[in-house]
């Protein structure tokens, strides 16, 4: 019998007589690549510019000012989201999850703040507005990295696994 190979980035759930069993693959190479790097800013562009177009008191003001605060969120929510997350893990744990909601509404906040400091017209009036933009960006994110998992990466995938 030949050993099954799995592609990466794929978690091989099955299920054995009465157990569970999922084991966890590597992510594939096109995730983490230039390629995927270029997806999910772009996912981050566009999910800034419909937060800014349907909430109030979410306002950015200029094509350089949308891509360089995606640019600041992106690094934000790389690089201080994950401690603050750690940090809050117990809070978000206690909440069921909910607080997860006020660390998004922080790092967008924190993002607005860090793009004032280069003059850029990004701007968050208050926290009910940072609120509903971390909503709206949570959402928009969610679907646009899931379309674009299925339709731009995994071609990607597909493509490298036939040669």
């Amino acid at each position: 019998m030949a050993a099954r190979r799995d592609p990466p980035g794929k978690a091989r759930v099955r299920r054995d007589n009465s157990s569970f069993y999922w084991e966890w693959r590597r992510p594939a190479p096109q995730d983490f690549g230039f390629i995927g790097l270029l997806v999910r800013f772009a996912v981050n562009v566009a999910a800034l510019w419909v937060a800014q177009w349907l909430v109030r008191g979410f306002d950015i003001d200029s094509a350089g000012a949308l891509v360089f605060g995606a640019i600041i969120f992106g690094v934000i929510n790389a690089i201080i989201r994950p401690v603050l997350a750690f940090v809050t893990c117990l809070l978000t744990i206690i909440t069921l999850g909910l607080f997860t909601l006020i660390l998004n509404t922080l790092m967008l906040g924190l993002t607005a703040w860090t793009a004032g400091l280069f003059d850029l017209a990004f701007k968050v009036d208050g926290f009910i507005a940072a609120f509903l933009g971390a909503l709206v960006i949570s959402l928009v994110s969610t679907l646009l990295n899931w379309w674009a998992t299925r339709n731009v990466l995994a071609p990607m995938r597909n493509r490298d696994e036939a040669w």
